[in-house]
């Protein structure tokens, strides 16, 4: 495989020509569009991509290894069919709607000012992860690790105590009902 290393890629459309398949380090794209391309076995290490829509990827066996995105779209990745291996990613401002993380381990993962609405985080282990300031409306947590997680600064966060691991986790009193809500409480 081809190996990448310090580009800086810019206003590329990688869904009208594909990506050339290889290994990336140290990578920055921005302003490019993957959309609806197939991203399944690229291995992304140190790299960051800013203002890419990634909507309905595919990244199956997709490796991302300490990479951040800011400003993307993110809408429907399937983050859990992506390699596990050293996955380690961060979100600044993007919005990952439909996404999923199903059965990942993304301890200490910061999401920050993002719209993750209707996002799967079941069996997630979030250990330590930070949600700032994020729109989780719809987000599934089921028996997801959230401890010492903060989520203090997001709202629309509905799940169930008892269904999560949430020793140590922050909440803002805000998201009691939220908390609460599988037993019919009103809270004022």
């Amino acid at each position: 495989m081809t190996y990448i290393t310090d580009k800086n890629i810019k206003n590329k459309d990688f869904s009208v020509k594909a990506l050339d398949l290889a290994d990336y380090e140290n990578c920055n794209f921005s302003d490019c569009i993957f959309s609806g391309a197939n991203l399944s076995s690229y291995n992304f290490e140190d790299c960051s991509f800013e203002n890419c829509d990634f909507s309905n990827t595919k990244i199956t066996n997709a490796a991302f290894k300490n990479v951040s995105f800011k400003n993307c779209k993110l809408i429907g990745l399937q983050f859990d069919e992506c390699n596990p291996f050293l996955l380690e990613f961060s979100f600044d401002g993007c919005s990952l709607n439909y996404a999923s993380f199903y059965q990942l381990k993304i301890k200490n993962t910061r999401f920050n000012r993002c719209t993750i609405h209707e996002v799967d985080f079941s069996e997630t282990d979030l250990t330590k992860a930070v949600f700032s300031e994020c729109d989780l409306a719809g987000a599934i947590f089921s028996r997801a690790n959230l401890q010492k997680a903060d989520l203090r600064n997001s709202i629309n966060l509905v799940l169930d105590p008892e269904q999560n691991q949430l020793s140590g986790a922050h909440f803002s009193l805000d998201m009691l009902p939220g908390l609460l809500g599988k037993y019919r409480i009103k809270v004022d």
